[in-house]
């Protein structure tokens, strides 16, 4: 467990480690958010950073994604080349297979580089119902 330590920001996303945390209330099925408004990767061919502001949605079961481990996996992306699409699914899915949530989604808002912007997003399925899953609300990209 990487929380109430000093951890230093992993070289790569492999080396990441993603700690969980037992949910309390895993008889309750709700939403929770993360938002990183500052991430970055580089391109894979140009070697110029990338800027995306994440939204990570997911319905936890039996396990919580520990924070401060998810901010270290995060930041594990910065020296890290990779094409948006690859960053965004590749979070979602480390995510799925180590936490094992009833609901995961992700949208990566990427900021333009070359003139487009780039927006990915991934969903494990439907949602399921009855759990409040608000919007995402990150505008299309119009100088976010």
């Amino acid at each position: 467990m990487q929380l109430g330590h000093k951890t230093e920001l992993p070289a790569s996303p492999d080396a990441a480690v993603i700690d969980k945390v037992k949910n309390p209330h895993a008889d309750a099925a709700y939403c929770v958010r993360f938002t990183c408004p500052e991430f970055t990767s580089l391109c894979p061919i140009t070697g110029q950073p990338d800027f995306a502001h994440l939204v990570l949605d997911y319905i936890p079961k039996d396990w919580l994604v520990e924070s401060k481990s998810l901010k270290l996996f995060l930041g594990s992306f910065r020296n890290h080349g990779a094409f948006h699409e690859d960053c965004t699914v590749a979070i979602a899915r480390r995510l799925m297979r180590e936490t094992e949530p009833a609901w995961l989604r992700i949208g990566g808002y990427w900021y333009p580089r070359g003139g487009i912007p780039i927006d990915v997003f991934y969903q494990s399925g439907p949602a399921p119902e009855g759990v409040w899953i608000p919007l995402q609300d990150v505008p299309p990209y119009r100088g976010r």
